[in-house]
């Protein structure tokens, strides 16, 4: 390969390193719990925080509201109320850490689905 052809390739070779990193290291999924921190309580957008359930204070079921209120933890063991759909996926009392997908307000997290991960 010539010197010309050589520069020709530098531009694109880094333009692709650069998709590369931001994609592997910003856009790609991880394992490791969310922080409550990031999200705004003005704002009613879904989105993903993967966290770790607080079994122990078990789970309530509230018929008149649909919904099922337990706790989880965040990264910062941030405690919070989560009000959920009244279907729980089954084996989420022996989950590591679920995802939640939802917003949050200043006393609760609403989360309009709830994944095991």
């Amino acid at each position: 390969m010539n010197k010309s052809n050589a520069q020709k390739l530098i531009l694109p070779v880094l333009v692709a390193a650069v998709i590369l990193f931001i994609y592997f290291f910003y856009f790609a999924p991880t394992d490791e719990l969310g922080l409550f921190s990031k999200f705004d309580t003005n704002s009613n957008s879904n989105r993903d925080i993967i966290v770790k359930v607080v079994v122990e204070k078990g789970f309530m079921r509230d018929q008149s509201s649909g919904s099922t209120i337990f706790y989880v933890l965040d990264k910062a063991n941030r405690e919070v109320k989560v009000s959920a759909p009244l279907s729980l996926p089954p084996g989420i009392d022996d989950a590591k850490t679920i995802v939640l997908r939802g917003h949050l307000h200043s006393d609760y997290f609403h989360a309009a689905e709830v994944v095991l991960r």
